[in-house]
């Protein structure tokens, strides 16, 4: 148990982060190698759907999906002005340090868990995305897109039935759900990030006020 009392928290922050990184990326690799390879086929094999797809592009550029990235910028940014600027020797911050603070031992320890039970969360709730029928939707819509047969439906339909249209609305629906996914996506980052730095923050404070919590004491 020495050992452990001897550990230093600051330290030992950083790298849970590493792992942390290591670890959510791995995870999510089957995930970024499918995007990778259907946005890749996406010119050569749905050539019309990438066309409509672009006409559609504006639903991602929005303060829904931008506001997220600019806070999550403020609060990296606030961690760098805390741990390399204002207290750099709270590295040889260790437990037996911490031990001996009780007052900010709940803090530390809801800060810690909720961060962890978060970053579990976080990996267990990723799946996989199923190539196979992401493809067969494409196929159909860019078959709907550049076959002659759309027009012949709509004329002898009297223009009840507009396959192109469909297609395009369907389009339209599935970026606007993809786009609200991303804007979730994001702000669980920001949590995820806010909730490291609260983290990071209550070492670092529990750092900083060690000497008045022991004249207190």
């Amino acid at each position: 148990m020495a050992w452990l009392l001897e550990l230093r928290l600051i330290r030992f922050f950083g790298f849970y982060l590493a792992v942390m990184f290591l670890l959510s990326t791995w995870v999510r690799l089957r995930q970024y190698a499918t995007i990778v390879r259907l946005v890749r086929s996406m010119p050569n094999r749905w050539p019309h759907l990438l066309v409509l797809v672009r006409q559609h592009v504006h639903i991602f550029l929005t303060w829904g999906t931008v506001l997220p990235l600019v806070l999550l910028l403020l609060i990296f940014f606030v961690n760098l002005l805390a741990s390399q600027w204002l207290w750099p020797q709270a590295d040889e911050f260790t437990l037996a340090q911490l031990a001996s603070l009780y007052p900010v031992w709940p803090i530390v320890l809801v800060c810690s868990l909720a961060m962890i039970a978060f970053d579990i969360w976080g990996m267990v709730r990723v799946t996989a995305i199923n190539q196979a029928q992401l493809e067969k939707y494409f196929d159909q819509a860019e078959y709907w897109l550049r076959s002659w047969t759309a027009p012949v439906v709509r004329l002898f339909t009297l223009g009840r039935i507009n396959p192109r249209q469909m297609v395009a609305a369907e389009v339209r629906s599935a970026l606007i759900s993809s786009s609200q996914m991303l804007n979730s996506t994001l702000w669980w980052v920001v949590v995820q990030a806010a909730l490291r730095i609260a983290c990071g923050l209550s070492l670092w404070l529990s750092y900083a006020l060690g000497p008045w919590l022991h004249r207190v004491n």
